[in-house]
């Protein structure tokens, strides 16, 4: 159940999924699930919002039950949520639900071994969005150059920042010479179209919104998303081999004239282990059969299909989505097999 205080953070879907709702006389039976996201300037937000949405119209009339979304901080703030209780499903970078998982990094010696994979969804993509008179060589060393410059390295408790400190530990950038802000993905966009920061973190599955206004309000002339070349992912990937090249290609941003060499990890929905087969079960279902309806809500979504449901998952899989898995001939190995 809900908390109290959480009730003002729960965002409704669309007006379609407040209507059927709303017929369904709050049948004593029904089962309402909350499905955390990050901040609405990303990729979490409208993607979990979609999820929420079919799963609702779907599932509502006939098994009573109802999902929405909840904007939150991240990651990190999702997990946190899920051990209160808070929500049961959330959405998670791949490393941090690696971290989690296996009780390292921030989660040194506590794992969260209540946590299950429901599925991959889609990838994660690095941008980190700079003034171009700090991108020297357009490379991702050239943070080195915001050295005692506010940078925005995404909510403190966010996935973000996680994976940003990450990267630029295994890369041998000293992220604390900088002038660090904790901004979501709006208010960093908003900051750096005001001129009141030089840079941004925003993990996200492009087009990014974020960075969309930005290259639209200050101009692609002026802008630089810093790119990745594979010694940098090898050095990064001797630490956390969760990153995998990525191309973000021409076009995709306002003004962005040739494509943007950078990395990826994935992304991935996660619910705790108590949550009801047929719950996930029919949560899984409804999205495979729905991808239309989810590539129509978010470009990224449109890297989700069957074949890379499992891929990258860090986690045992809930015996829920393990089972529809199964049943449209998908081979689990046996570490996603949950005890």
């Amino acid at each position: 159940m809900i908390k109290s205080k959480m009730l003002s953070r729960v965002l409704v879907t669309t007006a379609v999924a407040v209507s059927l709702v709303g017929t369904l006389n709050a049948a004593p039976k029904e089962k309402k699930y909350i499905i955390a996201t990050a901040s609405t300037g990303g990729t979490y937000y409208p993607v979990g919002v979609g999820i929420a949405t079919i799963a609702s119209l779907k599932l509502a009339k006939k098994y009573k039950m109802t999902f929405s979304a909840m904007t939150s901080a991240g990651s990190g703030e999702n997990v946190d949520m899920i051990d209160k209780g808070e929500v049961n499903f959330a959405i998670l970078q791949g490393l941090f639900g690696s971290m989690a998982w296996q009780g390292k990094a921030k989660y040194d010696g506590k794992p969260r071994k209540n946590l299950r994979s429901v599925s991959m969804l889609w990838q994660n993509v690095e941008q980190f969005t700079v003034y171009n008179k700090y991108a020297k060589t357009g490379n991702i060393m050239d943070l080195k150059n915001l050295y005692g410059e506010k940078f925005s390295i995404g909510g403190r408790n966010s996935g973000s920042r996680v994976s940003a400190e990450t990267i630029m530990k295994a890369l041998g950038i000293d992220y604390n010479k900088m002038d660090l802000q904790y901004l979501g993905y709006t208010p960093s966009s908003t900051a750096l179209q005001d001129g009141k920061i030089v840079g941004m973190n925003t993990p996200s599955g492009p087009p990014t919104s974020a960075v969309t206004n930005a290259f639209a309000t200050i101009g692609a002339s002026k802008l630089k998303v810093l790119e990745f070349n594979s010694d940098n992912l090898k050095q990064i990937q001797k630490s956390w081999p969760v990153w995998t090249p990525y191309t973000i290609k021409a076009g995709t941003y306002p003004g962005q004239k040739a494509d943007i060499h950078t990395i990826a990890q994935p992304n991935l929905l996660v619910v705790t282990k108590d949550t009801p087969v047929q719950t996930v079960y029919l949560l899984t279902k409804t999205i495979y059969e729905n991808l239309p309806f989810l590539h129509s809500v978010h470009k990224a979504t449109k890297a989700m299909s069957l074949q890379k449901a499992i891929d990258g998952l860090p986690m045992p899989l809930h015996p829920g989505a393990a089972k529809y898995y199964k049943e449209q001939g998908i081979k689990i190995p046996a570490r996603l097999i949950a005890n």
